[in-house]
Parts: C-alpha cells; structure tokens; sequence
C-alpha cells in the first residue's frame, strides 16, 4: 500500500486478542512528522482493526512517505484491501 507495510503474524499462544504496533522510520521526516504518521495510523487501526482484523494476531503498520500526506479515507480502504489480501494467509 502507498501509505503502509502491514504484516500479520499468528501469535499461537491461543490467546484471541488481536495486539496492534506502528513503527515509522526518520527517513519520513522529523519528530512531529514521525508522530504525526504514528496517530494517524493508530486511529487506523482502533477504527479497522476490531471488524477486519485476525483474533490471535499481531498486526504491525509500517509507516511511508505517502501515509503522511494520503486522505484519511484512502489510507482506511487501503488497511481493509491489506486486511482482506492477508486473510488467505492467516
């Protein structure tokens, strides 16, 4: 996705809570950027996460340059595309 990595590992601990991380590196920018990124992407995924998400997984958005200036509503159609990619898989 333009404006995140997302990977999905199964945890296989038997526990069906789903754990979400972020991680945006110094090449996106400065502090404020960085942080900037790193709230959008946490709303992302209380918004997504509890109807999309997969229960015993932990889920890890890696923030990119275009997260931070990508609309709101692109980048949460971009998560459920992700999502929908990885469930296959998971």
């Amino acid at each position: 996705m333009p404006g995140f990595v997302l990977l999905a590992r199964d945890r296989g601990d038997g526990d069906p809570a789903m754990r979400a991380g972020f991680t945006v590196t110094k090449k996106i920018g400065g502090a404020v950027v960085r942080n900037r990124l790193k709230r959008r992407l946490r709303a992302l995924a209380r918004e997504v996460l509890p109807q999309a998400g997969f229960a015993g997984h932990d889920h890890v958005l890696i923030g990119r340059q275009d997260g931070v200036t990508r609309d709101y509503a692109q980048l949460r159609a971009d998560l459920v595309k992700a999502l929908g990619k990885l469930a296959p898989r998971c």
